[in-house]
């Protein structure tokens, strides 16, 4: 048996939580300070990670390589499982030009580009991201604007703001599943406090796209439809996450908000040729030609067919009975003890064949292809032509999760937890900080919070704070970071053609991401003490 030390080097904590902090100090530099592909700095970091946890930690070179190998398993099945397959319905939805038939269905809805911002960015952006997330939502929503006639670097600002709110419950849960996962706190309890904080950046986000939109007059004149949108996606995130399943938070929000727009009157208001011309550069959406009604409904199918299983899996009976298929076995050549001797979760891995999301998408892709006549053969071409793909992004994400676990399971993470525990009660304020920055660099919330999850958890319990508030804060104030990460630069202006103009789009959206930082970060300290204590469950 493996047992971690917190103090190794030396017998200093200062020293040893030097030390343990390399592998994250070469990630980050190397992404931003070198500029070097995500996938290049995950593996410089995992080797480091896995020369400190043997030279300094003392970890037997076998338990290292199988903590790593457990962390690139997990970062392939469910959490690459759910985008392979989200990013394949899609797929085939542009193949059959179903996805165009949804491009004008958002544009009919409201001739007036600031509820067009909140329809597409806002809303199917935040469906996007329940079901890909990883840039997705960002590049497919700027095209959009873009095609209803919004100039190019108001799309990517607009698309890369609105990409923030959904982000913790994005993937079907996939960041606050990994966050479960990395730290051992119940799934439950760390989605329903993510789910007590992010709710509140959904009422601001809408007010804010108006204002990107329009500036003054858009917020004066469109304010209800921004603020109903905000409202009804705040409520439904909120009772999705605390009370039916982490994994559908998004898209009940993301059909909440977009059902308040439709809803509000002036939300079908046509906006003055005035705001047109300052806003667009192109068509107008009486413009755009009409759909058969029967192809509009199969456009739609995909995702309505993805909420019915997810729903349907939702089910009592039906949901023992799926998790009854999940295979828990000992992790092979892996027997670690914390500090206390006690052995650690991560020697049991959990295998949910069945239940996991990404199987339950891979169905509703099945479905889907059948429903919009996808021939299977041509469903399989477009399956590998997704993982083909998305081949550095699986390289990224398997990599930055071997190197979580194995700063975990080696000890390194408790180091650093028990070093920044000495923030006492500033750390409620810091811990948002911690993810926005992980998320900043790494370009994904999932990454962060298997960086720095269990990292929180245990400076939270040094500090006497509560483990799953500032577990929850880590990926609450990560999602804020995902405006200005370089690869979602880098994905909004290849999307909208401004290729090499990323330093434009971080200056605009910078000082938002800030704010907003601000705001999650005061909340958080609230939520800490007994101003905004009772909010917590």
């Amino acid at each position: 048996m493996y047992v971690q030390e917190l103090e190794p080097v030396a017998g200093s904590l200062g020293l040893s939580a030097l030390v343990a902090a390399l592998p994250l100090v070469i990630v980050l530099v190397l992404l931003g300070g070198v500029r070097m592909k995500a996938h290049l700095a995950g593996l410089a970091g995992l080797l480091a990670a896995v020369l400190v946890a043997r030279l300094a930690y003392g970890m037997p070179l076998g338990q290292t390589l199988s903590s790593g190998a457990q962390g690139a398993v997990f970062g392939l099945f469910p959490i690459l499982w759910i985008v392979v397959n989200a990013l394949w319905v899609y797929r085939m939805t542009v193949r059959t030009r179903h996805f165009d038939i949804l491009r004008r269905s958002f544009g009919r809805l409201s001739d007036d580009p600031r509820i067009q911002a909140l329809v597409i960015a806002f809303c199917f952006g935040a469906l996007l991201e329940a079901l890909a997330g990883f840039g997705a939502p960002v590049a497919i929503s700027a095209v959009m604007l873009v095609a209803l006639g919004f100039d190019p670097v108001r799309a990517a600002v607009v698309a890369l703001v609105a990409n923030t709110a959904p982000v913790a419950f994005g993937a079907m849960g996939t960041p606050v599943v990994t966050l479960a996962q990395v730290t051992g706190l119940p799934l439950d309890s760390v989605a329903s406090v993510v789910g007590r904080q992010t709710p509140l950046l959904a009422l601001v986000v809408p007010l804010v796209l108006v204002w990107l939109v329009d500036g003054r007059r858009g917020l004066r004149e469109t304010w209800v439809p921004a603020l109903a949108c905000g409202v009804a996606f705040a409520v439904a995130q909120f009772a999705a996450s605390n009370y039916v399943s982490a994994q559908l938070a998004d898209i009940g929000a993301a059909l909440a908000g977009a059902g308040a727009l439709a809803a509000v009157p002036r939300a079908r208001v046509p906006a003055a040729e005035a705001v047109r011309a300052s806003v667009l550069t192109g068509a107008r959406s009486e413009e755009l030609e009409e759909d058969p009604p029967r192809e509009v409904l199969r456009a739609y199918a995909p995702y309505a067919l993805i909420v019915v299983i997810f729903s349907a899996a939702q089910i009592p009976p039906v949901k023992d009975r799926l998790a009854r298929t999940t295979q828990t076995f000992d992790w092979p050549f892996l027997d670690v003890a914390g500090p206390d001797g006690e052995p650690v979760g991560g020697n049991v891995f959990s295998w949910p064949v069945v239940s996991t999301g990404g199987t339950l998408v891979l169905l509703a892709g099945i479905l889907t292809a059948v429903v919009i006549g996808v021939h299977a053969r041509v469903a399989a071409r477009e399956w590998l032509a997704t993982v083909r793909e998305l081949r550095f992004a699986i390289l990224t994400v398997t990599s930055v999760l071997a190197l979580a676990y194995v700063m975990n399971l080696s000890g390194q993470a408790a180091t650093i937890g028990h070093f920044v525990a000495a923030a006492g009660a500033g750390l409620a304020f810091l811990s948002p900080v911690l993810g926005w920055f992980g998320v900043a660099v790494t370009g994904s919330d999932t990454s962060a919070n298997a960086l720095f999850g269990a990292l929180q958890v245990t400076a939270a319990r040094e500090s006497g704070l509560s483990p799953e508030l500032l577990a929850a804060a880590n990926s609450s104030g990560g999602v804020l970071g995902k405006m200005i990460s370089p690869q979602n630069l880098t994905i909004a202006c290849a999307a909208v053609g401004l290729a090499g103009r990323e330093g434009d789009l971080l200056r605009k959206v910078l000082p938002w991401s800030l704010g907003l930082l601000l705001v999650m970060c005061l909340i958080v300290v609230g939520q800490s003490s007994p101003v905004l204590g009772w909010m917590l469950p």
